[in-house]
């Protein structure tokens, strides 16, 4: 099992509407990442923006290709992309680049 972290920063004037928006979840969305296979997702939000996403997966590449395939996803993207800062063109879940765990306590 992969664990997996990763960092992003929403922009300051929309972190209530991010937070909105997370506390209501799409059944859809949240279908289409178990089925590929994300588990044990959490997302952190400071209150500067910084956002900590966390995950548990077999394979984050197959994972992540699994969501890019789905239309769910692509609408997800989409209408999450103005919330972040940096991104440079790419969708937010493009940007999510793994953090490197130096420690784990089993």
């Amino acid at each position: 099992m992969q664990r997996v972290c990763f960092l992003l920063k929403v922009r300051a004037d929309r972190l209530d509407e991010y937070r909105e928006r997370h506390a209501a979840v799409c059944p859809e969305m949240l279908a289409a990442l178990q089925a590929t296979g994300w588990r044990n997702y959490s997302l952190f939000l400071r209150e500067d923006g910084l956002l900590v996403g966390y995950l548990e997966t077999e394979d984050f590449a197959a994972a992540r290709a699994g969501m890019e395939a789905t239309e769910v996803n692509a609408r997800w993207q989409a209408e999450m992309a103005p919330f972040f800062e940096s991104l440079d063109g790419a969708r937010p879940d493009e940007s999510m680049t793994p953090l490197t765990e130096v420690f784990h306590l089993a």
